[in-house]
């Protein structure tokens, strides 16, 4: 997975000449519906497609798994991250700019896209069992058990710590019960219900979340300084607490890939069911996910991790808990309750998003007729997430991730020349000039 994304990722940046950075004006634009109409197959505007995305990689990934990564390879794995989420703009804009190229419409007009279908139609049936890897290792990834076993821990350990019968089995199946019968609410109703929630969410969830991360760095704002010294110095520093600095760089880009997903592959299938008939438009707005749920929401999170000190006197803590502790610390309990509503609201659409992955690649691999009936084994799947313990969720994740991986970057690699003839055509053509007044461009 180091070699895949990372590696991958410097290729699509180099080979595309920056091609997402120079045109990010022109990226938010579309984000804004200034310079798209909106006609075109598919089922959700550029907005909302990028809400929709989002929501699978702004919640607990930018909450809890970078306090994961803070307690496994101390403060060098942010530098990771970092150098992740930057690769990961090129990447987003390549992998999901052949999602939309290579998306499938079935006999009932409906849209399927993903990495599975970019592997079929764009290498074509010799390479048809990547696409089935993907598809399995996304029913494995697109469990929603570690967002339903953090949400466990926010109640248990920070909300309402040493009440005895709330950290019962009892009351974990009780929570797990109420908790899929909400998710279902919203599932039942399709990819739409679940954009329409996602996109009234997560801009207010994140925005009050960074609001929160400004708050607390102001107030320790003399600490700013030594923390991003203390995260240079430590990514390259042969730091035996952590592991060293080979430990460090895997645990950060691992973390980096598990918060913006860029080259996983589960993007691709949120911006497949964009309504555009341009597929280099809606590769540019998904270049903008990683900036935002890694570059800035994650920064905040570690940041305020860092700079309250509770990474060296939380022992044992991690997770979201790591994170809570932050928060009380600069705030006081207002902070950990706070944090809590915002933690149960970016889960829930977390876990929203990822019951429509999930539903792909299990549509992908039996079929629309038994595609109904993914619906109960995920409401299962969010039952049984209260009751499992965290490393064994988050290694398992971790593991489905790198195999989502391989099928992804492979396919993006041997059809990048194919991104850049369209981004080519794009950029050259009367319905971007129109907009943006610019000259033809050479890539």
């Amino acid at each position: 997975m180091l070699i895949l994304l990372v590696g991958g990722g410097l290729f699509f940046t180099l080979y595309g000449k920056l091609t997402p950075f120079r045109y990010m004006a022109h990226s938010v634009k579309l984000l804004t519906g200034k310079v798209d109409d909106g006609s075109g197959h598919g089922d959700l505007s550029h907005r909302k497609a990028l809400a929709a995305a989002l929501s699978g990689t702004l919640g607990l990934g930018n909450i809890a798994g970078v306090a994961l990564a803070l307690s496994a390879g101390g403060p060098g794995a942010v530098f990771w991250m970092w150098l992740t989420a930057l690769l990961g703009v090129s990447t987003k804009f390549y992998t999901c700019t052949l999602g939309v190229m290579y998306r499938h419409k079935d006999a009932k007009g409906n849209v399927h896209g993903g990495p599975m279908y970019t592997v079929q139609h764009g290498l074509g049936p010799k390479f048809k069992w990547l696409a089935v890897m993907f598809a399995i290792a996304g029913l494995m990834g697109f469990v929603p058990s570690f967002q339903i076993n953090q949400l466990g821990a926010v109640v248990q350990t920070q909300l309402f710590p040493g009440v005895a019968w709330l950290e019962s089995s009892a009351f974990s199946w009780g929570m797990g019960i109420v908790l899929a019968v909400f998710v279902g609410m919203v599932i039942w109703g399709g990819l739409k219900r679940v954009a329409d929630v996602a996109g009234a969410l997560v801009p207010l969830m994140a925005g009050s979340y960074m609001v929160m991360a400004v708050a607390a760095l102001a107030l320790n704002a003399e600490r700013v300084p030594g923390v991003f010294q203390s995260i240079f110095a430590s990514a390259f520093s042969p730091d035996a607490m952590f592991g060293g600095v080979l430990s460090v760089i895997i645990i950060g880009v691992s973390r980096g890939a598990f918060s913006n997903e860029a080259g996983i592959g589960t993007e691709v299938m949120a911006h497949s069911a964009a309504k555009t008939n341009e597929p280099v438009r809606e590769g540019l707005v998904a270049s903008l996910g990683p900036i935002i749920d890694t570059l800035i929401v994650c920064s905040c999170t570690a940041l305020v991790i860092l700079v309250t000190g509770v990474l060296d006197q939380a022992e044992g803590m991690q997770g979201v808990s790591l994170t809570m502790a932050a928060f009380k610390a600069a705030f006081g309990a207002p902070g950990a309750w706070l944090l809590a509503a915002q933690v149960l609201i970016l889960s829930f659409t977390t876990v929203f998003t990822f019951w429509y992955y999930g539903y792909k690649c299990f549509v992908y691999l039996f079929g629309e007729k038994v595609g109904q009936y993914y619906k109960y084994l995920y409401l299962s799947l969010v039952v049984l997430g209260a009751v499992v313990s965290l490393d064994v969720v988050f290694l398992f994740l971790i593991g489905a991730y790198g195999l989502m991986a391989v099928p992804t970057m492979v396919s993006g690699l041997l059809l990048a020349p194919k991104v850049n003839q369209a981004a080519k055509a794009y950029f050259s053509g009367r319905r971007y000039q129109s907009h943006s007044g610019s000259q033809a461009t050479n890539l």
